[in-house]
Parts: structure tokens; C-alpha cells; sequence
């Protein structure tokens, strides 16, 4: 079935693992209609979580499916990936340890550094030399070869890294060892197939990276694969694109991010359909916050780091926090509130869960402040324990020795402390995202979800000044409707180090083979010539620098490069060379998102959709705030705040000087004003 029929025969099914939940998002092709729900996930075992949510629905259902994966993610934050090995050109056995001269913390004189994935015991040499044109300066040493396998038998060795020095000019010596390899039926990454490109470090990083998760996201899935039975099974890629398991079994390191990935393309196409293209997205879950500023077109990077791992492969650009609903409140040495990055994940959860969790979180100080109502959790499907929750922050407000202050308790006070603490952490991530990178955020609309972002977005957007707050209506699981809205997407790139004289035409000769390979793998992943984009860019930077911009490849790419080096750094040299680095293909497959209605706006007055009015902690006391059942409000409805709007899987405190109305497609908008008083 060719990808432009996806969305018209049958469900589609997005699936998103989260810390604490793991969301499902059922599109029915047949009606237009839009299933969600939430179940806790199971860390230990994330398929149960995936498998337990499936069973709720019916077979002839089950048959279309993207899905975004932690488990490659956990595996390296938490060193819990196979016993790898690395096999690199002899004298460069330490390029992991030794790394870059980089300080992320400039004035720590006792840094912690992460230790490389592979131990240097588990690394081996290799006689083998090629020089940077690709010829070859010392001839692989083949017997060599043969000790290395007998070791790596004794030591249990399950995956092996090989990456030699200049590969990816010429690859021959990569390719000999990598056959070898896989005739003794041991997993291989080879950076010459995963990362043709210079940089010796990252490529070498990449590649053990890709080694030490793909058989760790390799078994996950063929669990799935056999539970699930027959159905059409795709993985989302941190670029943004799904991408079959067949293929992603192998490539793990491409699904690194892949859940806030999802995210980002839910709100690029939720923001476009209420005709928003400039949004910062705020994806604020249970364990994390994740943020993203895109304009127009999703901002992808190769200079991604997870667990201190480089990885140079394209993902998009998110910046993540440790800060989210379950971020635990504690006490630290010098006597001051810290709140996260530790979370009570899905086990125990917060205090309120009633699941045997003690230290209060984010979600119990909103449940202490009468904001997250305890009998319209999840539908009212998961009863919350205020008590509970009091009692936990009182017992740390008595550590603090916390004032009263405005007719408000110790317990009051501490709760409003740990929001403003973990707004302080979300507002920096959104800042680097955007004021760091010479964007304004009063341009932008901030788009809010994820299943504890609706209640922190509109303080947030005040701080930066942001006019207004987009929430959709599947906030809670917009990363998982972002999966069914994600095109097919592939990515090559080669390093071909070229002079500032090189014409387009060469240029464009460069690229035939990665295109050729593209438009195979393309019809390999089902999609139509009508349905295929091929995309070619090329990184340039001026002769001397360390670092490069990625252009779109046009006879102008020289003058395109100016433009954006002035847009990003404040200055461009016209007269100065330049020095085209490496040459990109990405292959895309169109893929029809599912459809969402515009419905015609009604009238404004939102009293039916009225649940009741309740005591709420704002900044300057207790008041009286209405609350409003989510899925009662209708487009056309307006509200003032203060307000609770209480939807089947979040919650949204709309601040007293903020005014919401419900747009055409359901979104919330809100009009944040300008401060709380």
C-alpha cells in the first residue's frame, strides 16, 4: 500500500513511552475520529506498558503503527546497553577517552566526565593506515584480526564499533573487518555505512553509540514484533521522520529522541492548521521538559549529546530539562529548595498517586494549591490523595522553616516555591532555545502541552513576555498524534572537503549516488515516486573555521551561506574562500497527517460548559475559581481568568489576567496577560 493511502484505509495507531505515562493516539481513517488514553508506564519492561494498551483495543484495529521509543535513550543514560567493543586504526585506541578539550562547566576544577561506553579493555587496534585522500599508507594487517575475534569470544563480546581513520574517504579496510565480523555472527556498526563523515571523535562516538543501543532496541521490538502479530510496525526517527522497524532495528541511534521528535511535529501541525508557523514548543511531562523553536521549518542539528555521548546523526533541536509534574522537592546541603532533576517517575510516582511515594513533587504542590482537581484526574478515571500530598509538603515545609505570608500556610507557600522553581528552570531552557540564539520569543506563540504543560504555560509565557498560549486538544499525547503526522524521512551525507572554486555541477555530481541510494530505499519503505521529495544541502564555512552552516544546494548556495552566517553571527565576509565540508541528501515521503476538522465558532458564553467553583491558591491568596469540563467547551467559548479547565487527560490554570477562547480546530488560545496580581 503506497504512504498517500495510509490515513485512508484503516486506524493509525501513535504510541509515545514517557517517564510516567505511555500514550496511545487511535486515528480511524473510516470516521475522521480520534481515540486517546494513558496508561503508567513500566520502566522495567517498556513493551508491557505498550502491550497492556493495545489489549484495549480490537484486533482489526491494531494494524497500522508508529511508535516513539525510550528504551535506545535509557539504554546509555542509564549504562544499560551490550557488552561492546571498539575496533579502531592502531594508536587511536584512546580517541574516546581523550575526546574534545571541551569545559561544559568552564570553572569546576573536579568535572565529571561520563565514562566512554566502551572501556578502554574492551577497545582494540588494528594495523591499518589511509591517508586523507583515501590511499592507502599502511595495508591492513588481516591475521590481526583473527586474536581480536578470539577475544572478543572470551570476553562475551555481543556488538562491535569499527571505526578507522579516514573510512569515509575510502572504506575498503572498514569493509574487509566488517564482513569478517559478521560472518562470527557478532552485531556490527561500521561508521563508513552509519556516518561517512569527518570528525574523528564523533564519527567514532556515533558508531559506538549506534553499537552499544541497536541490540538493546533490537530485542524490544522483535518482542513487540511477535506480540503484536501481523501489522505494519514503524519507528520514529529523532529527525522527525518515521522509518520501518525492519530498518530501525539496526539503527538505534537514529530513534535516540524520538519521543520529543513526535512532539515537535504535533504542534508544528496542530500551530500550522490555526495558521501559527514562528512557536516555541513546551512538551512538560512527568520526568522532563522538552523545548524546541521552530520557524517555518523544523530546525534539525547534528550536534546532539545524549549521556554524554556525542552523536552526530540529524535530530531535531531540543533542549531538555529535568524538570516536569513528578521533578521531586527536596532539601539540599545549604539549607535552600531544590526541585528535580531527580523524578518519582511512574513508580511510585507523586505522593498524591497513593502508590507509596514520600518526597512531594511538582504535581503534589498543584494538587496542595487546588489547580489539579483530585476527583478530575485522567477523567476521573485515577483519584489523587490531597492528604497525602499535604502531609508530604508539610513535613518539608518544616524543614525550610517557611513563613506564612498573605493569609497563606507553611504548606501554601512551599507549593508556590516549588513552581516558581521549576518555572525558573523551564523558563532558561525556553530563553537558550530562543534569546540565546537570536530569536525573539514575543514572535513567536508558545505551544503547550504534554501532561503537566498546561498548568505552568501561561506564567512561563508572562516571563518572556510571549503574547500568546496555543494548547491543543491532545495536549497530554500530542507527542504520540505528532507520530501519525510524521513523513517518511532518510538521511545521508558524505564528507567530500572541497575549494571555494568548485562549481554547482560538481557539486551536484557528489550527490547522485546518495541520491540513487535514497530513491531505493524510499520504494523500500513503500513510497511512491509522486510521494517522494529529495532534498540536497551542503555544509560550508569559511577557509579557518571550526564550524560549518548547512545551505540548501542552488547554483546561489555561496550567496545563501552569507545570508545565514550574517542571520546567525552578526557578520558575513563576501570576498573571504570558502570551503565546502560535507554534501547531504534527505529523501522524504509525503505522508497525509490525519484530518482535523474546522468547525464554525459559536457563541461565547462558556457557562455550560461549567463544573464548579472551587477554593484555588493564586498569587495573592485563596479565591473562589470557577472550573470548566474540557470536553464541554465548544469553539466560540471565551473565559476569563482565573480559570480550571479540567480535560480527560490535563489540566490548564489560566492566571487572572488571561482570557482564553476556543479557536475553530478546539485549541485553547490564550491571551496571557501582561502580570499576575
Amino acid at each position: 500500500m503506497a504512504m498517500s493511502d495510509n490515513h485512508q484505509h484503516g486506524s493509525w495507531i501513535g504510541i509515545d513511552i514517557g517517564g510516567t505515562f505511555t500514550d496511545f493516539v487511535v486515528f480511524s481513517s473510516h470516521n475522521h475520529t480520534i481515540q486517546r488514553f494513558k496508561i503508567l508506564s513500566t520502566p522495567s519492561n517498556p513493551a508491557e506498558a505498550v502491550l497492556q494498551g493495545l489489549d484495549r483495543l480490537p484486533e482489526q484495529v491494531r494494524c497500522h503503527i508508529v511508535h516513539g521509543s525510550t528504551v535506545a535513550t535509557n539504554a546509555i543514560l542509564e549504562r544499560k546497553g551490550v557488552r561492546t567493543a571498539l575496533i579502531t586504526t592502531k594508536g587511536f585506541r584512546d580517541v574516546l577517552l581523550i575526546g574534545r578539550q571541551d569545559r561544559p562547566e568552564l570553572y569546576d576544577l573536579f568535572p565529571s566526565i561520563p565514562l566512554p561506553l566502551v572501556s578502554r579493555e574492551w577497545t582494540f587496534e588494528i594495523t591499518e593506515r589511509m591517508d586523507y585522500e583515501g590511499n592507502i599508507v599502511t595495508p591492513l594487517q588481516e591475521i590481526e584480526l583473527d586474536s581480536i575475534i578470539e577475544e572478543l569470544k572470551i570476553q562475551k563480546i555481543q556488538s562491535v564499533a569499527v571505526s578507522f581513520l579516514f573510512s569515509f574517504v575510502n572504506p575498503t579496510h572498514e569493509r574487509w573487518v566488517t564482513t569478517r565480523l559478521r560472518a562470527e555472527e557478532f552485531f556490527v556498526t561500521a561508521s563508513s555505512e552509519l556516518l561517512p563523515e569527518f570528525r574523528e571523535y564523533e564519527r567514532t562516538s556515533t558508531t559506538v553509540v549506534n553499537a552499544y543501543v541497536s541490540p538493546v532496541l533490537d530485542a524490544y521490538l522483535g518482542q513487540l514484533a511477535r506480540e503484536m502479530g501481523p501489522t505494519e510496525f514503524h519507528i520514529l526517527q529523532s529527525n522527525g521522520g518515521r522509518l520501518s522497524v525492519s530498518q530501525a532495528r539496526g539503527h538505534g541511534v537514529r530513534s535516540i529522541l524520538s519521543g520529543p521528535a513526535g512532539g515537535v511535529v504535533g504542534a508544528r501541525y496542530l500551530a500550522g492548521l490555526a495558521s501559527f508557523d514562528r512557536i516555541l514548543t513546551f512538551d512538560m511531562g512527568g520526568t522532563s521538559t522538552d523545548v524546541s523553536l521552530v520557524h517555518g521549518d523544523i530546525h534539525v542539528t547534528t550536534e546532539a549529546e545524549v549521556g554524554g555521548c556525542p552523536i552526530r546523526v540529524p535530530v531535531i533541536d531540543i533542549h531538555t530539562v529535568g524538570s516536569g509534574g513528578g521533578s521531586l522537592a527536596t532539601v539540599d546541603a545549604g539549607g535552600n529548595l531544590r526541585v528535580g532533576p531527580q523524578s518519582a517517575g511512574a513508580n511510585p510516582g507523586p505522593v498524591c498517586y497513593g502508590r507509596g511515594g514520600r518526597i512531594p513533587t511538582v504535581t503534589d504542590a498543584h494538587v496542595v494549591l487546588g489547580r489539579l482537581p483530585t476527583d478530575g484526574f485522567l477523567g476521573g478515571k485515577m483519584a489523587l490523595d490531597r492528604d497525602a500530598a499535604n502531609e508530604a509538603l508539610e513535613e518539608l515545609s518544616d524543614q525550610l522553616s517557611l513563613p506564612t505570608a498573605s493569609g497563606l500556610d507553611s504548606r501554601h507557600c512551599l507549593a508556590l516555591g516549588m513552581i516558581q522553581v521549576a518555572n525558573a528552570h523551564m523558563e532558561r531552557a525556553l530563553r537558550v532555545i530562543s534569546v540565546e540564539r537570536g530569536e525573539d520569543p514575543r514572535e513567536a506563540v508558545l505551544v503547550s502541552f504534554g501532561g503537566a504543560g498546561g498548568l505552568h504555560a501561561c506564567d512561563l509565557a508572562r516571563s518572556l513576555a510571549i503574547p500568546h498560549v496555543l494548547i491543543p486538544p491532545t495536549a497530554a499525547t500530542l507527542s504520540a498524534l505528532g507520530m501519525l503526522a510524521a513523513d517518511v524521512q532518510l538521511d545521508y551525507v558524505h564528507t567530500v572537503m572541497l575549494p571555494n572554486d568548485t562549481s554547482f555541477e560538481m557539486l551536484e555530481q557528489q550527490t547522485h549516488a546518495m541520491v540513487k541510494q535514497s530513491e531505493e530505499d524510499l520504494h523500500r519503505e513503500s513510497v511512491s515516486p509522486e510521494q517522494a521529495v529529495i532534498v540536497q544541502t551542503v555544509d560550508v564555512r569559511y577557509v579557518g573555521q571550526a564550524f560549518d552552516l548547512n545551505v540548501a544546494l542552488t547554483p546561489q548556495f555561496r550567496e545563501d551561506f552569507d545570508r545565514v552566517h550574517q542571520e546567525r553571527y552578526g557578520y558575513c565576509q563576501h570576498d573571504a574562500p570558502i570551503e565546502i565540508v560535507n554534501v547531504r541528501v534527505r529523501a522524504i515521503g509525503r505522508v497525509a497527517p490525519p484530518s482535523i476538522s474546522k468547525v464554525p465558532l459559536g457563541a461565547t458564553d462558556a457557562t455550560g460548559a461549567k463544573w464548579e467553583e472551587r477554593p484555588v491558591v493564586v498569587n495573592q491568596g485563596i479565591q473562589e475559581v470557577p472550573h470548566y469540563w474540557g470536553d464541554r467547551l465548544r469553539p466560540g467559548h471565551e473565559i476569563s481568568g482565573p480559570a480550571i479547565l479540567v480535560l480527560d487527560d490535563t489540566t490548564v490554570y489560566i492566571g487572572p489576567t488571561d482570557h482564553a477562547t476556543i479557536d475553530a480546530y478546539s485549541n485553547i488560545l490564550i491571551q496571557v496577560g501582561t502580570f499576575n496580581v
